[in-house]
């Protein structure tokens, strides 16, 4: 895959963690500038959700298997939006803990995305 993606996805994933982490712990929900960071790295999740598909199409295929890394895609693609719209319910300090611990999971995620597809298509 596009690693420089995955690194500038998970770079913005970890300063999405931390902006959303410091509005918590000076006791701040989550305000529509931190809505604007969901949305960019969410296209940029789209980004790489479209990449992968397109690597699969040409036939590329992942080290560990291809429906283990597009269950991770689809992961990857759902964590910051599932954790943006859970924080419009909490609307305290711990919506943005809630978006913060999401874009860390995608982190994690972009970690994991690249140990699966490995060499293979490199």
């Amino acid at each position: 895959m596009l690693d420089a993606l995955t690194v500038a996805l998970g770079a913005a994933a970890l300063a999405l963690a931390a902006w959303c982490g410091f509005a918590a712990l000076r006791n701040q929900p989550t305000k529509d500038w931190h809505f604007i960071g969901m949305a960019v790295v969410t296209v940029l999740v789209l980004a790489q959700l479209v990449v992968g598909v397109v690597k699969l199409g040409s036939g590329e295929r992942p080290e560990q298997g291809t429906v283990l890394f597009v269950a991770y895609l689809l992961g990857a693609f759902a964590a910051v939006p599932a954790a943006g719209l859970l924080s419009l319910t909490e609307r305290t300090k711990w919506g943005s803990v809630t978006v913060a611990a999401g874009a860390v999971v995608l982190a994690v995620l972009e970690v994991r995305l690249y140990d699966i597809w490995g060499t293979a298509g490199a």
